[in-house]
């Protein structure tokens, strides 16, 4: 038989084992994954010393597009994810117009389809105008489901209240997606704290109880509409304590920048660089998010890339904006983590690959298996490296990861066959397509 492609010599996560073996790609899709001898190929990637797994899943990324191109857009955000060994994105709708109605989605399936550099998908902002409508647009190609802010936004993208969040949950079947903080306890809170504050304070106005109260809100919530919910970057050891009798319900999803830093240390260290929603916490939480990891209670992990400019960033604390970089960086600080020997490389594909597409539906992604995507990230786990600013494509430039080392670095993107990135450089033109979900 002869292949499109066929990648020889790898050691591929397949779904039941770690194998040596060649895989071959025909028409974008996983063709065999044990090659026969002798097989030729148009294009022979030799992945010798290498480990080959799915094609990794970033599913929490904010793209800024519509937007301010000054800070990120899809095709720096996408050429970023490529880069950082990313084949799928899944992007927020808290964009400037935001993606609440059918133009703004008939926009983003357009304009996705010809500037990504990687696969696309999107969530559909819930209003509470829009939510007799969210049953018809959770079935547009390219939607990955509807995302609630229950807390920490502005403006109709904001649903805070029970009843407006069991209207959502009553509209439409498939799994939705919450910021869970509590905005009335944020609000109530906020006369206590001041402009200028050290930025450390930020998890002291938004504390744990405020995360846990609006995911016990939520879950409650679930429960009696029988909808599946998905409790987005959960950062409390309450949380992880309290969803582990829920899992018939709510699937949760944990951000490497809990797993990776500490508060108040990082606060001191990277000033407004370390402020995001919800926010890092102290070590106590980042070890329940580890044990959520090695227990199997984490569902994914994703970046919640979420960038601003540098100036604003400097701005004091409560001036400062919410949000860090993350969609380039995410596969390598979590391949630094497998070689401290906090996540097998097993448990990084599952929370990566598998695990998006099994939470959201994703369709013939997430495994190397026949008849799938011949999406694939190849990754060197020997490899040492520094991130860099330097090496970052998103126009905001910076990192809160700049200046670590790393072991463990991503070497090639391929996406439906297609090699995206290999050995840090960007090849070809944005032929990134529209992922596929159940119905």
């Amino acid at each position: 038989m002869r292949y499109d492609l066929i990648i020889r010599g790898g050691t591929c996560i397949l779904p039941w084992c770690e194998a040596e073996t060649d895989i071959g790609v025909v028409d974008g899709k996983i063709a065999s994954i044990a090659v026969e001898a002798g097989a030729e190929a148009a294009e022979v990637i030799d992945a010798r010393g290498l480990h080959v797994l799915p094609g990794l899943i970033d599913a929490h990324v904010h793209l800024r597009d519509p937007g301010n191109p000054a800070v990120e857009s899809i095709p720096t955000g996408t050429k970023a994810a490529a880069l950082g060994g990313v084949a799928t994105v899944f992007d927020m709708p808290n964009t400037k117009p935001a993606v609440t109605n059918t133009e703004m989605l008939r926009w983003k399936q357009e304009y996705a389809s010809r500037e990504s550099w990687v696969d696309f998908a999107f969530y559909i902002g819930a209003t509470r105008e829009n939510t007799p409508d969210l049953a018809a647009y959770e079935q547009f190609d390219g939607v990955c489901g509807i995302k609630v802010f229950a807390g920490s936004s502005t403006g109709d993208l904001m649903i805070e209240d029970d009843d407006g969040i069991e209207a959502v949950l009553r509209s439409g079947h498939r799994r939705v997606s919450f910021h869970s903080e509590d905005e009335y306890r944020l609000q109530a809170r906020r006369k206590e704290f001041e402009v200028g504050m050290p930025y450390e304070m930020h998890a002291v106005w938004r504390d744990a109880e405020c995360a846990f109260l609006g995911t016990r809100r939520i879950v409650a919530l679930a429960r009696k509409t029988r909808r599946p919910v998905h409790i987005l970057h959960v950062s409390t050891e309450e949380e992880y304590k309290f969803l582990q009798n829920y899992r018939d319900i709510a699937t949760t999803e944990c951000l490497v920048n809990h797993l990776s830093q500490v508060g108040p240390e990082c606060y001191h260290e990277l000033g407004g660089m370390a402020v995001m929603n919800p926010p890092i916490r102290d070590q106590r939480h980042q070890d329940a998010a580890w044990r959520a990891v090695q227990d199997g209670m984490v569902d994914v992990i994703s970046s919640d890339h979420a960038p601003h400019s540098r100036e604003a960033k400097e701005k004091p604390w409560l001036e400062c904006p919410s949000g860090l970089t993350g969609v380039q960086t995410i596969v390598p600080v979590m391949l630094d983590h497998v070689n401290a020997g906090r996540l097998s490389l097993a448990r990084l594909v599952d929370t990566m690959a598998a695990g998006p597409a099994r939470v959201y539906g994703l369709q013939a992604k997430g495994r190397l298996t026949v008849g799938y995507d011949a999406d694939f990230t190849l990754v060197d786990m020997k490899a040492r490296r520094r991130i860099s600013n330097t090496w970052l494509v998103t126009p905001a430039g910076w990192s809160p990861f700049d200046g670590k080392s790393i072991r463990g670095w991503p070497m090639a993107t391929i996406v439906r066959g297609r090699t995206v990135m290999r050995e840090d450089s960007i090849l070809g033109e944005p032929q990134g397509r529209l992922a596929c979900f159940l119905p």
